[in-house]
């Protein structure tokens, strides 16, 4: 059986009279990719907050690693291992590049186990690992928007998380360089961190989630694998209205009917 992660249990978040989230509940399994997916306003963003420390829930529970986290501050909740990135990017821009990330190994999880020499030898390693290494001494502030994103990321793992929190680093970016972080992404996977990937590209998000989550209106409508999600009546409905849902349902009752009676008269004939 899989490890559970994190475990998101019952949670609501209500700002006066409006609940943003409510009763969100589901287990991030150790080593996957979790896809976060919705419409505008879904609640996405939010869960995130809640997750990382920023919002404390008004109902409902946060656990990782066996505790309770949801009362947590959030650079207590970064030591513990939950790291994130931010949809809108901002670097240190009078730093360089290397600085930005030697910053998070500094004041990141195992900060007190780091010198200062060795927060800039991780800093080294991460630059390689996301692309930057040939842009190190560059101020952070004249770097492109898809060498933000891999800033991004690069800040948020030299934090040594277990888990990571990804909020859009796609938005933005071209197909090559959506490929590119897709590729980012499973080499960061592939080191053992978990990942929660808030995205609204749907190709790119079933291409790298085991298991995708859909938020609407504040609430789970579904959970499972990605090619099961996306196939639901109820996600269809959510993104594209009732009437393109009843289209599609209508559509797989014809395919249905039509590979039955293929099955019935493979020639062709009654």
């Amino acid at each position: 059986m899989s490890e559970i992660a994190l475990r998101i249990e019952d949670v609501g978040m209500r700002f006066g009279g409006l609940w943003a989230l409510s009763e969100v509940s589901f287990d991030v399994q150790r080593g996957s990719v979790l896809g976060l997916i919705g419409p505008n306003g879904s609640g996405k963003t939010t869960l995130m907050n809640v997750i990382s420390g920023v919002y404390k829930p008004t109902t409902g529970a946060v656990t990782y690693g066996g505790k309770r986290i949801a009362d947590v501050p959030t650079h207590d909740v970064c030591h513990l291992g939950i790291a994130r990135t931010f949809q809108i990017v901002k670097p240190f821009a009078s730093l360089s590049v290397r600085e930005n990330v030697a910053v998070g190994a500094m004041y990141g999880r195992h900060s007190d186990q780091r010198s200062t020499r060795g927060s800039f030898e991780r800093a080294e390693e991460l630059l390689e690992i996301v692309g930057l290494a040939g842009v190190a001494d560059r101020p952070a502030s004249e770097l492109t928007i898809p060498d933000r994103k891999r800033l991004e990321v690069a800040k948020a793992l030299a934090l040594d998380p277990d888990v990571l929190l990804l909020d859009e680093v796609m938005a933005g970016l071209n197909a090559t360089e959506v490929d590119e972080a897709l590729e980012l992404l499973r080499t960061v996977n592939a080191r053992g961190v978990t990942l929660i990937v808030v995205e609204h590209l749907m190709k790119a998000i079933v291409s790298i989630s085991t298991s995708i989550v859909v938020l609407a209106e504040g609430r789970k409508i579904a959970e499972g694998a990605p090619a099961d999600v996306l196939g639901s009546p109820q996600v269809i409905e959510a993104y594209l209205g009732s009437r393109w849902a009843k289209r599609q349902e209508q559509l797989r009752e014809i395919e249905a009917e039509r590979a039955a009676a293929l099955r019935m008269h493979p020639e062709g004939r009654p």
